[in-house]
């Protein structure tokens, strides 16, 4: 066995320790189809303060031409 091996062996042995199986942590049934429900759902609406933050930097677009690469290289 050289020293690569032995490396390896206690590199298994130390992540072995540092993560402990699941046992009782484990969830009791599966959790995808769950998880797929969730994504068929309807989206939520979007909320006014996003329009009210697009109306804005429209507005500021309009107002200022120049300011449009600088609003460009912040998104």
């Amino acid at each position: 066995m050289n020293a690569h091996d032995q490396e390896e062996d206690r590199m298994k042995e130390l992540l072995q320790q540092s993560v402990p199986p699941l046992g009782e942590h484990e969830p009791a049934r599966d959790l995808w189809p769950t998880m797929l429900h969730r994504l068929d759902r309807k989206p939520a609406a979007t909320p006014w303060f996003d329009w009210a933050l697009l109306a804005g930097l429209v507005g500021i677009a309009a107002l200022f031409p120049t300011a449009i690469p600088v609003l460009l290289y912040y998104l």
